[in-house]
């Protein structure tokens, strides 16, 4: 059931870039990062205010908020600032870079998790697993030479950098993400609406230096449907990534590697509403990133 549930996270992750490359596009990515994530906070705000006023009924209904201690809000903290940093890294290189370049580098997220999930939580891979991991990341590197055909040469783009840094932090927040789902017992309601609440703080204290006072930015600014809906989009994807976090029997790292197939939806639907170069090309290796996906399913 658990992978089930990880194909509906990389669904909505999908959607979810595609919404988040049209609300950067020539736009300022703090405040668009800010809006995104209150917009998923305001969708859970009432699962919270039901669970202060009628808990009985949000257990009935599966979406009870529980409370949670103190020391357990500085782990949620915790995520924040990992997710925090490799948010900020990410839309400002989704800002300065094709999606069909940003999303499989990000796709090399599950080698990461892949490692962690070895050294930290001696999960045991097989030799198939082995090969579909190691098939990802020699496809994302094939993305580096199609790259330089459009102005991206790797070794000198710091946004290519930016978007690496943020591949590793999102890996290592995944791993995180199941210590705290599985060893904290965290639902994922809880999760995601503390995440939501600390992340905004966070965002508003970057902003407070760097948007609101300067005037030039705000004027900037451009307000799109796509802003709450790459927020509400996030939170769905993660509840259901969440839910599969919680069968004890889930693998961090097969589940990590589910969720890029969410590549799909963002190279070839992408590739043809934004009119991006050498889609054909990028063909190529997105086959083999989703060979390597299914070689860890069918392992």
């Amino acid at each position: 059931m658990w992978m089930y549930l990880g194909l509906l996270a990389a669904l909505f992750l999908g959607l979810h870039n595609l919404c988040k490359k049209h609300a950067v596009q020539g736009n300022e990515v703090f405040p668009v990062l800010l809006g995104t994530i209150s917009a998923g906070f305001l969708l859970l705000l009432p699962f919270y205010l039901g669970s202060v006023w009628y808990p009985l009924y949000m257990q009935k209904i599966g979406f009870y908020i529980t409370e949670v201690s103190w020391k357990t809000h500085g782990f949620i903290i915790i995520k924040s600032m990992i997710m925090a940093s490799s948010w900020v890294l990410a839309y400002q290189a989704l800002k300065h870079l094709p999606i069909t370049i940003v999303t499989p580098i990000r796709s090399a997220g599950p080698f990461f998790t892949f490692i962690g999930a070895i050294v930290i939580y001696k999960e045991s891979p097989n030799f198939l697993q082995w090969i579909g991991f190691f098939l990802i990341i020699l496809s994302v590197l094939l993305y580096s030479r199609i790259g330089k055909k459009e102005g991206i040469i790797f070794k000198k783009n710091k946004w290519i950098f930016a978007i690496i840094g943020a591949t590793f932090l999102g890996a290592s927040s995944g791993l995180y993400d199941k210590f705290l789902i599985q060893t904290l017992t965290l639902n994922p309601q809880t999760l995601q609406f503390w995440f939501c609440f600390y992340t905004i703080l966070i965002l508003l204290i970057i902003l407070s230096f760097t948007w609101f006072p300067n005037a030039e930015k705000r004027k900037a600014f451009k307000w799109r449907w796509s802003i709450p809906a790459v927020g509400i989009l996030l939170q769905t994807a993660d509840y259901f990534y969440f839910k599969a976090l919680q069968d004890p029997d889930a693998l961090i790292m097969l589940l990590s590697a589910i969720k890029r197939s969410q590549i799909l939806i963002a190279v070839v639907v992408g590739g043809l509403i934004f009119k991006e170069q050498n889609k054909r090309k990028k063909l190529v290796p997105l086959f083999g990133i989703l060979l390597g996906v299914f070689l860890i399913l069918y392992s």
